[in-house]
Protein backbone atom coordinates (compact mmCIF):
# COMPACT_ATOMS: atom_id res chain seq x y z
CA UNK A 1 0.00 0.00 0.00
CA UNK A 2 3.22 2.26 0.60
CA UNK A 3 3.81 1.95 -2.89
CA UNK A 4 0.84 2.55 -4.06
CA UNK A 5 0.24 5.84 -2.55
CA UNK A 6 3.87 6.84 -3.58
CA UNK A 7 3.06 5.85 -7.30
CA UNK A 8 -0.46 7.93 -6.96
CA UNK A 9 1.94 10.83 -5.55
CA UNK A 10 4.22 10.90 -8.18
CA UNK A 11 1.46 10.42 -10.36
CA UNK A 12 -0.04 13.86 -9.47
CA UNK A 13 3.44 15.65 -8.76
CA UNK A 14 3.97 14.34 -12.70
CA UNK A 15 0.58 15.87 -13.93
CA UNK A 16 1.04 19.15 -11.76
CA UNK A 17 4.36 19.60 -13.12
CA UNK A 18 3.20 18.96 -17.53
CA UNK A 19 0.10 21.34 -16.31
CA UNK A 20 2.28 24.09 -15.10
CA UNK A 21 4.83 23.18 -18.48
CA UNK A 22 1.17 24.09 -20.63
CA UNK A 23 0.16 27.11 -18.81
CA UNK A 24 3.68 28.87 -18.11
CA UNK A 25 5.64 27.39 -21.26
CA UNK A 26 8.57 29.68 -20.35
CA UNK A 27 9.35 28.82 -16.44
CA UNK A 28 11.76 26.26 -16.46
CA UNK A 29 12.51 23.93 -14.29
CA UNK A 30 15.29 22.55 -12.13
CA UNK A 31 15.64 19.35 -15.01
CA UNK A 32 16.12 22.07 -18.17
CA UNK A 33 19.29 22.03 -19.73
CA UNK A 34 20.84 25.58 -19.59
CA UNK A 35 20.83 26.75 -23.39
CA UNK A 36 23.86 28.64 -24.73
CA UNK A 37 23.40 29.57 -28.20
CA UNK A 38 25.79 30.70 -31.00
CA UNK A 39 26.07 30.61 -35.02
CA UNK A 40 29.42 28.87 -36.11
CA UNK A 41 31.49 29.20 -39.49
CA UNK A 42 30.96 25.92 -40.18
CA UNK A 43 31.15 25.56 -43.77
CA UNK A 44 32.95 28.92 -46.08
CA UNK A 45 36.17 30.77 -45.87
CA UNK A 46 36.83 30.64 -41.97
CA UNK A 47 35.25 27.49 -41.59
CA UNK A 48 38.42 25.28 -40.48
CA UNK A 49 38.60 27.72 -37.96
CA UNK A 50 34.80 27.40 -36.78
CA UNK A 51 35.06 24.22 -36.59
CA UNK A 52 38.03 24.13 -34.25
CA UNK A 53 36.05 26.89 -31.62
CA UNK A 54 32.82 24.43 -31.75
CA UNK A 55 34.81 21.25 -31.25
CA UNK A 56 36.53 23.68 -28.08
CA UNK A 57 33.07 24.66 -26.64
CA UNK A 58 31.59 21.04 -26.72
CA UNK A 59 34.70 19.78 -25.20
CA UNK A 60 33.78 22.74 -22.19
CA UNK A 61 30.59 21.58 -22.40
CA UNK A 62 31.16 18.37 -21.29
CA UNK A 63 33.84 19.27 -18.75
CA UNK A 64 31.35 21.01 -17.30
CA UNK A 65 28.32 18.76 -17.45
CA UNK A 66 30.59 16.45 -16.24
CA UNK A 67 30.72 18.39 -12.64
CA UNK A 68 26.91 18.75 -12.74
CA UNK A 69 26.37 21.48 -15.04
CA UNK A 70 25.58 25.13 -14.14
CA UNK A 71 23.35 25.90 -11.03
CA UNK A 72 22.55 22.44 -10.99
CA UNK A 73 21.14 22.57 -14.78
CA UNK A 74 23.31 20.42 -17.53
CA UNK A 75 24.31 22.50 -20.76
CA UNK A 76 23.28 22.46 -24.13
CA UNK A 77 25.06 23.96 -26.81
CA UNK A 78 22.28 25.09 -29.78
CA UNK A 79 24.45 26.18 -32.62
CA UNK A 80 23.62 26.96 -36.48
CA UNK A 81 26.47 27.20 -39.30
CA UNK A 82 26.55 30.89 -41.02
CA UNK A 83 28.14 29.98 -42.96
CA UNK A 84 31.30 32.53 -42.71
CA UNK A 85 28.72 34.75 -43.98
CA UNK A 86 27.95 38.17 -42.12
CA UNK A 87 25.06 38.59 -43.23
CA UNK A 88 23.46 35.03 -42.09
CA UNK A 89 24.25 36.27 -38.69
CA UNK A 90 21.33 38.37 -37.38
CA UNK A 91 18.74 35.99 -38.70
CA UNK A 92 20.30 33.61 -36.75
CA UNK A 93 20.74 35.35 -33.21
CA UNK A 94 17.51 36.55 -33.64
CA UNK A 95 16.38 33.18 -34.09
CA UNK A 96 18.14 32.01 -31.18
CA UNK A 97 16.50 34.34 -28.98
CA UNK A 98 13.06 34.91 -29.99
CA UNK A 99 12.78 31.22 -31.30
CA UNK A 100 14.66 28.89 -29.35
CA UNK A 101 14.91 31.07 -26.55
CA UNK A 102 18.36 30.08 -25.03
CA UNK A 103 19.19 31.49 -21.75
CA UNK A 104 22.71 32.78 -22.50
CA UNK A 105 24.73 33.46 -25.82
CA UNK A 106 28.43 33.02 -26.80
CA UNK A 107 30.32 33.78 -29.98
CA UNK A 108 30.04 33.96 -33.07
CA UNK A 109 33.36 33.65 -34.20
CA UNK A 110 35.68 36.13 -36.34
CA UNK A 111 35.30 39.85 -36.56
CA UNK A 112 33.36 39.48 -39.65
CA UNK A 113 30.79 37.55 -38.04
CA UNK A 114 30.52 39.12 -34.62
CA UNK A 115 30.29 42.70 -35.86
CA UNK A 116 26.92 41.80 -37.15
CA UNK A 117 25.64 40.00 -34.53
CA UNK A 118 26.14 43.22 -32.03
CA UNK A 119 23.09 44.96 -32.56
CA UNK A 120 20.68 41.83 -32.40
CA UNK A 121 22.14 41.38 -28.96
CA UNK A 122 21.96 44.88 -27.92
CA UNK A 123 18.08 44.93 -28.94
CA UNK A 124 17.68 41.78 -26.96
CA UNK A 125 20.19 43.24 -24.13
CA UNK A 126 21.71 40.21 -23.93
CA UNK A 127 25.59 39.42 -23.15
CA UNK A 128 27.83 37.77 -25.13
CA UNK A 129 31.63 36.85 -25.63
CA UNK A 130 32.73 37.34 -28.98
CA UNK A 131 35.52 34.71 -30.24
CA UNK A 132 38.38 36.04 -31.93
CA UNK A 133 36.93 39.48 -33.03
CA UNK A 134 39.12 42.49 -34.18
CA UNK A 135 37.59 45.82 -32.35
CA UNK A 136 33.83 44.95 -33.21
CA UNK A 137 32.62 46.78 -30.28
CA UNK A 138 34.82 49.56 -31.00
CA UNK A 139 31.72 51.55 -32.91
CA UNK A 140 28.58 50.15 -30.95
CA UNK A 141 30.24 50.59 -27.14
CA UNK A 142 27.85 47.89 -25.59
CA UNK A 143 28.33 47.22 -22.16
CA UNK A 144 27.08 43.65 -22.09
CA UNK A 145 29.80 42.84 -24.98
CA UNK A 146 33.02 40.54 -24.11
CA UNK A 147 36.10 39.79 -26.45
CA UNK A 148 37.80 36.84 -26.20
CA UNK A 149 40.97 37.84 -28.08
CA UNK A 150 44.18 38.92 -26.88
CA UNK A 151 44.42 42.58 -28.96
CA UNK A 152 43.76 44.54 -25.05
CA UNK A 153 42.82 48.35 -24.74
CA UNK A 154 43.85 49.13 -28.70
CA UNK A 155 42.83 46.10 -30.83
CA UNK A 156 42.95 47.47 -33.57
CA UNK A 157 46.25 48.51 -33.35
CA UNK A 158 47.52 45.55 -31.46
CA UNK A 159 47.50 44.02 -35.10
CA UNK A 160 50.47 45.71 -35.87
CA UNK A 161 51.93 46.96 -33.17
CA UNK A 162 54.56 44.34 -32.66
CA UNK A 163 55.10 44.08 -36.15
CA UNK A 164 56.46 48.08 -36.71
CA UNK A 165 58.32 47.65 -33.63
CA UNK A 166 60.31 44.74 -35.12
CA UNK A 167 60.91 47.09 -37.89
CA UNK A 168 62.04 49.76 -35.73
CA UNK A 169 64.69 47.80 -34.51
CA UNK A 170 65.93 48.12 -38.29
CA UNK A 171 64.62 51.43 -38.68
CA UNK A 172 68.23 52.56 -40.54
CA UNK A 173 67.71 50.22 -43.22
CA UNK A 174 63.77 50.55 -43.63
CA UNK A 175 62.06 53.38 -45.16
CA UNK A 176 58.79 52.19 -47.30
CA UNK A 177 56.06 50.22 -46.15
CA UNK A 178 52.87 48.77 -48.50
CA UNK A 179 49.60 48.01 -46.92
CA UNK A 180 47.20 45.26 -48.24
CA UNK A 181 43.73 44.03 -46.92
CA UNK A 182 40.49 42.55 -47.56
CA UNK A 183 37.88 44.98 -48.45
CA UNK A 184 36.23 43.58 -45.25
CA UNK A 185 35.61 44.16 -41.14
CA UNK A 186 38.55 42.52 -39.65
CA UNK A 187 41.33 43.07 -42.02
CA UNK A 188 39.90 46.70 -42.66
CA UNK A 189 39.58 46.92 -38.53
CA UNK A 190 43.80 45.94 -39.03
CA UNK A 191 44.72 48.11 -41.57
CA UNK A 192 43.17 51.00 -39.92
CA UNK A 193 45.35 50.08 -36.67
CA UNK A 194 48.50 49.72 -39.20
CA UNK A 195 48.10 53.55 -40.19
CA UNK A 196 47.73 54.59 -36.61
CA UNK A 197 51.05 53.03 -35.50
CA UNK A 198 52.60 54.08 -38.79
CA UNK A 199 51.98 57.83 -37.62
CA UNK A 200 54.64 58.13 -35.03
CA UNK A 201 56.82 56.00 -36.95
CA UNK A 202 59.39 57.25 -39.55
CA UNK A 203 58.63 55.37 -42.57
CA UNK A 204 56.77 56.54 -45.53
CA UNK A 205 53.40 54.38 -47.13
CA UNK A 206 54.37 54.03 -50.72
CA UNK A 207 51.53 51.41 -51.46
CA UNK A 208 48.14 50.96 -49.38
CA UNK A 209 44.96 49.22 -51.71
CA UNK A 210 42.09 47.07 -50.54
CA UNK A 211 40.72 44.00 -52.67
CA UNK A 212 37.17 42.40 -52.88
CA UNK A 213 37.08 39.03 -50.58
CA UNK A 214 35.70 37.41 -53.67
CA UNK A 215 39.30 37.87 -54.96
CA UNK A 216 40.84 34.91 -56.36
CA UNK A 217 43.67 35.82 -58.12
CA UNK A 218 46.35 37.74 -56.25
CA UNK A 219 49.68 38.28 -59.09
CA UNK A 220 48.08 41.30 -60.30
CA UNK A 221 48.03 42.50 -56.52
CA UNK A 222 51.52 41.96 -55.94
CA UNK A 223 53.24 42.72 -59.01
CA UNK A 224 51.60 46.34 -57.71
CA UNK A 225 53.17 45.72 -54.88
CA UNK A 226 56.46 44.74 -56.09
CA UNK A 227 56.68 47.82 -58.58
CA UNK A 228 56.01 50.14 -55.43
CA UNK A 229 59.45 48.74 -54.10
CA UNK A 230 58.65 48.83 -50.23
CA UNK A 231 60.90 48.24 -48.10
CA UNK A 232 58.32 46.58 -45.44
CA UNK A 233 55.01 44.71 -46.46
CA UNK A 234 51.89 44.24 -44.25
CA UNK A 235 48.92 42.40 -45.07
CA UNK A 236 45.59 41.69 -43.08
CA UNK A 237 44.21 38.51 -44.69
CA UNK A 238 41.84 35.70 -43.85
CA UNK A 239 42.71 32.14 -44.45
CA UNK A 240 41.73 32.00 -48.37
CA UNK A 241 43.80 35.27 -49.03
CA UNK A 242 46.36 34.05 -46.96
CA UNK A 243 47.51 31.38 -49.06
CA UNK A 244 46.88 33.51 -52.58
CA UNK A 245 49.21 36.56 -51.22
CA UNK A 246 52.17 34.00 -50.22
CA UNK A 247 51.72 32.11 -53.29
CA UNK A 248 51.76 35.35 -55.28
CA UNK A 249 54.73 36.65 -53.34
CA UNK A 250 56.72 33.52 -54.18
CA UNK A 251 56.26 33.19 -57.52
CA UNK A 252 56.70 36.49 -58.44
CA UNK A 253 59.79 36.92 -56.13
CA UNK A 254 58.73 39.31 -54.16
CA UNK A 255 61.38 40.37 -51.76
CA UNK A 256 61.11 43.04 -48.95
CA UNK A 257 63.25 43.82 -46.32
CA UNK A 258 60.27 42.23 -43.58
CA UNK A 259 57.51 40.77 -44.70
CA UNK A 260 54.42 39.60 -42.71
CA UNK A 261 51.30 41.41 -40.98
CA UNK A 262 48.48 39.38 -39.52
CA UNK A 263 48.01 36.35 -41.96
CA UNK A 264 44.92 34.17 -40.19
CA UNK A 265 45.42 31.45 -42.96
CA UNK A 266 49.10 31.10 -41.55
CA UNK A 267 47.32 30.12 -37.67
CA UNK A 268 46.09 26.61 -39.76
CA UNK A 269 48.12 23.94 -38.84
CA UNK A 270 46.62 22.40 -42.99
CA UNK A 271 47.47 25.76 -44.87
CA UNK A 272 51.06 25.85 -42.81
CA UNK A 273 51.32 22.17 -44.61
CA UNK A 274 50.43 23.40 -47.84
CA UNK A 275 52.59 26.15 -48.00
CA UNK A 276 55.53 24.48 -46.85
CA UNK A 277 58.95 26.11 -47.15
CA UNK A 278 56.54 29.12 -48.54
CA UNK A 279 55.97 30.53 -44.96
CA UNK A 280 59.83 31.29 -44.33
CA UNK A 281 61.01 34.67 -43.06
CA UNK A 282 56.98 35.91 -42.70
CA UNK A 283 56.51 37.84 -39.81
CA UNK A 284 52.94 36.83 -38.20
CA UNK A 285 50.72 38.35 -35.53
CA UNK A 286 49.55 35.24 -33.09
CA UNK A 287 47.05 35.26 -30.68
CA UNK A 288 48.13 31.54 -28.68
CA UNK A 289 50.79 29.00 -28.80
CA UNK A 290 52.10 25.78 -27.30
CA UNK A 291 55.52 27.45 -25.81
CA UNK A 292 56.56 27.35 -22.99
CA UNK A 293 55.45 30.13 -21.67
CA UNK A 294 51.85 29.17 -21.88
CA UNK A 295 51.64 25.21 -22.05
CA UNK A 296 50.05 24.66 -18.70
CA UNK A 297 49.01 21.12 -17.54
CA UNK A 298 45.15 22.73 -18.14
CA UNK A 299 45.99 23.77 -21.74
CA UNK A 300 47.80 20.34 -22.31
CA UNK A 301 44.78 18.52 -20.67
CA UNK A 302 42.45 20.50 -23.40
CA UNK A 303 44.57 19.83 -26.17
CA UNK A 304 44.64 16.20 -25.82
CA UNK A 305 40.90 15.89 -25.70
CA UNK A 306 40.76 17.78 -29.06
CA UNK A 307 43.49 16.03 -30.69
CA UNK A 308 41.26 12.76 -29.53
CA UNK A 309 38.32 13.81 -31.38
CA UNK A 310 40.11 16.03 -34.01
CA UNK A 311 40.98 12.72 -36.73
CA UNK A 312 37.21 11.75 -36.47
CA UNK A 313 35.54 15.01 -36.92
CA UNK A 314 38.00 15.93 -39.61
CA UNK A 315 39.42 18.91 -38.16
CA UNK A 316 43.02 21.01 -37.90
CA UNK A 317 45.11 18.03 -36.33
CA UNK A 318 46.82 20.21 -33.91
CA UNK A 319 45.27 22.79 -32.74
CA UNK A 320 47.48 24.94 -31.12
CA UNK A 321 45.81 27.92 -31.95
CA UNK A 322 41.99 28.98 -31.60
CA UNK A 323 40.59 26.25 -29.86
CA UNK A 324 41.80 27.72 -26.46
CA UNK A 325 40.17 30.87 -27.18
CA UNK A 326 36.68 28.91 -27.35
CA UNK A 327 37.00 26.94 -24.27
CA UNK A 328 38.22 30.26 -22.28
CA UNK A 329 35.11 32.08 -23.41
CA UNK A 330 33.06 29.49 -21.67
CA UNK A 331 35.04 29.39 -18.92
CA UNK A 332 34.36 33.21 -18.12
CA UNK A 333 30.15 32.79 -18.93
CA UNK A 334 30.51 29.55 -16.77
CA UNK A 335 32.26 31.55 -13.53
CA UNK A 336 29.52 34.76 -13.70
CA UNK A 337 26.89 32.61 -13.47
CA UNK A 338 27.91 30.50 -11.23
CA UNK A 339 28.69 33.56 -8.92
CA UNK A 340 25.92 35.54 -9.69
CA UNK A 341 24.04 32.27 -9.02
CA UNK A 342 21.67 33.64 -11.91
CA UNK A 343 21.01 34.01 -15.70
CA UNK A 344 20.36 37.76 -15.57
CA UNK A 345 21.90 39.48 -18.32
CA UNK A 346 22.48 42.18 -16.37
CA UNK A 347 24.36 40.68 -13.48
CA UNK A 348 26.56 38.40 -15.71
CA UNK A 349 27.93 41.37 -17.69
CA UNK A 350 28.52 43.44 -14.06
CA UNK A 351 30.14 40.42 -12.84
CA UNK A 352 32.29 39.74 -16.09
CA UNK A 353 33.37 43.21 -15.94
CA UNK A 354 34.31 43.89 -12.28
CA UNK A 355 36.46 40.47 -11.82
CA UNK A 356 39.51 38.65 -13.30
CA UNK A 357 39.10 35.17 -14.75
CA UNK A 358 41.43 32.50 -14.64
CA UNK A 359 41.70 30.28 -17.67
CA UNK A 360 43.33 28.33 -19.77
CA UNK A 361 44.40 31.31 -21.60
CA UNK A 362 45.90 32.97 -18.25
CA UNK A 363 44.82 35.39 -16.01
CA UNK A 364 42.08 37.96 -17.99
CA UNK A 365 39.80 41.32 -17.20
CA UNK A 366 37.85 43.03 -19.23
CA UNK A 367 38.10 47.19 -20.04
CA UNK A 368 35.27 48.84 -20.74
CA UNK A 369 34.37 47.36 -24.43
CA UNK A 370 35.06 44.51 -23.46
CA UNK A 371 38.54 43.92 -24.87
CA UNK A 372 41.19 42.37 -22.44
CA UNK A 373 42.88 45.33 -20.38
CA UNK A 374 46.03 43.95 -20.87
CA UNK A 375 47.24 43.53 -24.71
CA UNK A 376 48.88 39.56 -24.84
CA UNK A 377 49.18 39.81 -28.72
CA UNK A 378 52.40 37.96 -30.40
CA UNK A 379 54.46 38.03 -33.24
CA UNK A 380 55.73 34.93 -34.52
CA UNK A 381 58.07 34.03 -37.41
CA UNK A 382 58.44 31.17 -39.57
CA UNK A 383 61.97 29.36 -39.92
CA UNK A 384 64.01 26.69 -41.72
CA UNK A 385 61.13 25.26 -42.85
CA UNK A 386 61.99 21.92 -45.42
CA UNK A 387 59.12 19.83 -45.88
CA UNK A 388 55.94 21.41 -44.67
CA UNK A 389 55.67 18.34 -42.98
CA UNK A 390 52.97 18.73 -39.73
CA UNK A 391 55.43 17.52 -36.99
CA UNK A 392 57.73 21.00 -37.93
CA UNK A 393 54.62 22.44 -36.37
CA UNK A 394 53.84 20.59 -33.18
CA UNK A 395 55.57 23.23 -31.21
CA UNK A 396 57.64 26.49 -31.72
CA UNK A 397 60.82 25.09 -33.35
CA UNK A 398 59.86 26.64 -36.86
CA UNK A 399 57.71 29.17 -35.85
CA UNK A 400 59.38 31.19 -32.98
CA UNK A 401 58.05 34.00 -30.80
CA UNK A 402 60.08 36.86 -31.75
CA UNK A 403 58.10 39.65 -29.92
CA UNK A 404 57.03 41.11 -27.23
CA UNK A 405 60.42 40.18 -25.24
CA UNK A 406 58.64 38.18 -21.89
CA UNK A 407 57.57 35.28 -24.31
CA UNK A 408 59.96 35.23 -27.22
CA UNK A 409 61.50 31.46 -28.14
CA UNK A 410 63.65 32.80 -30.36
CA UNK A 411 65.40 35.59 -32.47
CA UNK A 412 63.80 37.22 -35.50
CA UNK A 413 66.74 36.56 -39.11
CA UNK A 414 66.64 39.79 -40.70
CA UNK A 415 66.31 40.71 -44.11
CA UNK A 416 63.36 38.14 -45.68
CA UNK A 417 65.55 37.53 -47.74
CA UNK A 418 67.93 35.44 -45.75
CA UNK A 419 65.12 34.80 -43.65
CA UNK A 420 63.18 32.94 -46.43
CA UNK A 421 66.31 30.48 -46.92
CA UNK A 422 64.77 26.81 -45.39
Amino acid sequence: MHSLAASFRQTRLAAALALAAFLWPGIATAADPIKIGCSMALTGGVAAIGKQVLAALQIWKDDVNAKGGLLGRQIELVYYDDQSNPSNVPPIYTKLIEVDKVDLLIGPYATNMVAPAIPVVMQHNMTTIGILANAANSKFHYKRYFSMLTSGPEPQKSFSTGFFELAMQHKSDLKTVAIIGADAEFAQNAIDGARENLKGLPFTVVFDRSYPPTTTDYTPIMRAVQAATPDIVYAAAYPPDSVGIVRAANEIGLTPKLFGGTFIGLIITAVKVQLGPMINGIVNNESFLPAPAFLTPEVTAMLTKYREIAPKEGIDPLGNAFPPFGYSAGQVLAEAVTQTNSLDQDKIADYIHSHTFHTLLGDIAFGPDGEWSKSRALFTQFQHVTKGDIDEFRDTTHEVIVWPDQYKSGEMIYPYSVAKKP
